[in-house]
């Protein structure tokens, strides 16, 4: 084990895959010595060279698309967003070409590509650098979606994206970034796509969260167990495929549930998680479901607003101790 940052963990996962397979390539804005927006690919041009970390100009629908096709011809591309915000600007290259080709070829070509995410809020970064857009890429049929919340996650959920064939969506959040961790040495470490990690054991209530969400919800078990109120955290990891199966089994122990989001309320993970457990595990609630997440407008650029309109540790705890029977 190593004791490293988020960023760190996700610069490790992509020098071990390009030294273990010489079809891995990293494609983006500054990649080469100064390394992308956050920092990830420091130190890869000088060991990989100009013609595997490969800088590409302000054109995300074009490098995306070079991507594509460089993944339907033999290559693993990893791509690099500055913001995650404008993967609308690259977004159908990927719904509309990376998603489908392998359907419409009967299965003869396949898309190996990873489109890394820098995203999410309480950044002050205001609208066009702020938001997620993980709901809209579970929703597309040939996409695989990823959001890693810890170092070691990090490292593993990215090695698993590149070594699979189809076209994966990476979401870093970007307030992940500096959180350091034990991250395993192993080359060969990867975390299994599709599944969830339970972050917290509990028996009262289960908390169904992601990305930097996670560390909130374990934030406010921690508040939550000195009134005597026992969380179970649940992190998704994968959005698409998710795992229903771990989300029902801890809802039959615990027999409450909380969907927790960053992100809009409406149309999101959440509300898809709720479905699942209004279709398949009704019998378990003892209480409604509870989702938790931000309100349907813009991410606001004042810092005071921004914390106003994200969820919050004191939010998630008030909601909690409401859906217990508390104050």
């Amino acid at each position: 084990m190593s004791i490293m940052s988020y960023s760190k963990a996700l610069g490790t996962a992509l020098s071990e895959e390009m030294r273990r397979d010489p079809n891995v390539v990293c494609i983006g804005i500054d990649l080469q010595y100064y390394g992308g927006a956050f920092g990830v690919t420091k130190g890869l041009a000088e060991e990989f060279g100009e013609d595997r970390i490969v800088n590409m100009p302000i054109a995300e629908a074009g490098y995306t698309g070079l991507a594509v096709g460089a993944a339907a011809t033999g290559l693993r591309p990893v791509v690099e967003l500055q913001f995650g915000d404008w993967v609308t600007i690259a977004s159908d290259q990927l719904v509309n070409q990376a998603a489908n080709m392998h359907y419409m070829s009967g299965g003869a070509i396949t898309v190996p590509m990873v489109m890394r995410l820098p995203c999410g809020g309480f950044g002050a970064a205001a609208a066009q650098h702020s938001h997620m857009f993980e709901s809209w890429f579970a929703f597309v049929a040939g996409l695989k979606v990823m959001c890693p919340s810890t170092p070691a996650d990090a490292k593993g959920m990215l090695k698993t994206a590149i070594r699979d064939d189809n076209p994966v969506i990476f979401l870093e959040h970007r307030q992940c970034y500096e959180m350091k961790g034990e991250v395993p040495d192993d080359p060969e470490f990867l975390v299994p796509m599709g599944k969830a990690d339970v972050k917290r054991q509990g028996r009262d209530v289960t908390v169904i969260t992601y990305s930097y969400m996670v560390h909130f919800a374990l934030q406010a078990a921690e508040i939550l167990a000195r009134e005597g109120i026992d969380v179970e955290v649940i992190d998704l990891r994968t959005i698409k495929p998710m795992d229903t199966e771990t989300i029902l089994r801890s809802v039959h122990k615990t027999n409450r549930a909380v969907c927790l989001q960053e992100t809009w309320k409406t149309c999101g993970v959440a509300g898809e998680v709720a479905a699942v457990l209004a279709q398949e595990g009704f019998d378990d609630l003892d209480a409604p479901i509870l989702r938790i997440a931000s309100p349907d407008c813009p991410a606001p650029f004042s810092p005071d607003l921004e914390t106003f309109v994200l969820p919050s540790v004191d939010r998630i705890v008030r909601e909690i101790r409401g859906m217990m029977g508390g104050n």
